[in-house]
């Protein structure tokens, strides 16, 4: 989630209970509620440094503990230099509000289809129920208006308050039930016709997580690897469906108030096949650095290679999740999470790069 809507969140949650214990839970809340993403320093070392740490240890179990700790001192260290009238909250009270921000920062992130490493450093695996997109403008528009109309008097924020937490609940509960009825009625329109779930009980999982357990081998045939429905950025009842086959994806663009029950009924094609082949030098690519950090990173990374005159080797690896696919030709165009990887003709690595 960004910290835009971190932000408008604490300050919502400042006007509960929890903002009340004294002068210095507001600005606790509100600092803890953006502290995980202090893993933005990670940017210094580079893109591939910044995916590596990212929602990593500051999203974890010792970040809860440690942020919530180190964000209490500084909130208790800042008053010295304020003089109010106001009664100051006791430091075990800020360090209570400042951890419930930093846990609340991190239970909003495992909704969005980017996931996070909820239990990193112990478990680097990433974690995502796929509600959500990265920026929600419903989640941003309930908190926004909902501190405009509060702002009134300390009755009228806390009930205000109250109403955006249910409008979220509402978001959250509708998103939910749209996710699971586009894997529903993608299952229904073409699930006759894909490879079954190589495990039937992971498909069932209410949480996602990845990199995958690589499958035992199916004595009766391919299978399916991994299916996910991820929200897109304007509308809660378009989803991307996207399954991981063995060698390539089946990509579909879902709407879920279309209640055309067949394929005969719709005038759209049925998805899109993503050739995934990982050819030497595709293998050669992965290798390095920057395609481990990334691969640990992407959920249902897209492997393409071309050859020029010269014969240097293109090497495109790009996250389905994000990417902007041509549902009339197989066209990846540059996203954000890309990378891209030069090998010469004997396959030395001549260039490695994040990004488009």
């Amino acid at each position: 989630m960004d910290n835009v809507t971190h932000t408008l969140f604490a300050l919502t949650l400042a006007r509960t209970r929890l903002g009340r214990g004294g002068r210095g839970t507001t600005a606790a809340l509100v600092l803890a509620s953006n502290a995980p993403d202090i893993d933005i320093v990670a940017t210094l070392g580079g893109a591939a440094n910044y995916l590596a740490w990212h929602r990593g240890p500051t999203h974890g179990p010792l970040g809860v503990v440690g942020l919530g700790m180190v964000t209490a001192a500084l909130v208790w260290g800042g008053r010295t230099f304020m003089r109010s009238s106001t009664r100051d909250a006791p430091f075990g009270t800020l360090v209570t509000v400042s951890m419930i921000g930093v846990l609340l920062h991190i239970l909003m992130d495992l909704p969005t289809s980017y996931g996070t490493r909820l239990l990193s450093p112990f478990s680097w695996r990433w974690y995502a129920i796929d509600l959500l997109p990265i920026i929600d403008i419903y989640l941003l528009a309930a908190l926004a208006a909902g501190l405009m109309v509060g702002r009134r008097s300390v009755q009228a924020g806390s009930k205000w308050a109250a109403i955006v937490f249910v409008l979220m609940a509402v978001n959250y509960g509708g998103r939910a039930i749209a996710h699971h009825e586009a894997l529903r009625l993608t299952e229904k329109l073409v699930g006759a016709t894909m490879p079954p779930a190589c495990d039937q009980q992971a498909t069932r999982s209410l949480v996602d997580s990845w990199p995958p357990i690589v499958p035992s081998p199916n004595a009766g045939g391919p299978c399916t690897l991994d299916t996910a429905a991820t929200p897109t950025f304007l509308s809660p009842f378009q989803w991307r469906v996207i399954r991981r086959l063995p060698e390539a994806y089946w990509v579909y663009d879902v709407d879920t108030l279309d209640r055309r029950a067949t394929w005969s009924e719709r005038s759209d094609a049925p998805g899109l096949m993503v050739a995934n082949q990982w050819t030497p030098a595709v293998l050669e690519a992965a290798r390095t650095h920057t395609a481990q950090v990334f691969l640990g990173f992407s959920r249902f990374p897209d492997a393409a290679a071309s050859i020029d005159p010269g014969r240097i080797t293109t090497v495109t690896f790009t996250d389905l999740r994000f990417a902007v696919v041509d549902p009339n030709r197989d066209i990846r165009r540059p996203a954000p999470f890309t990378l891209t990887v030069k090998l010469g003709p004997e396959h030395e690595i001549l260039q490695e790069r994040l990004g488009p």
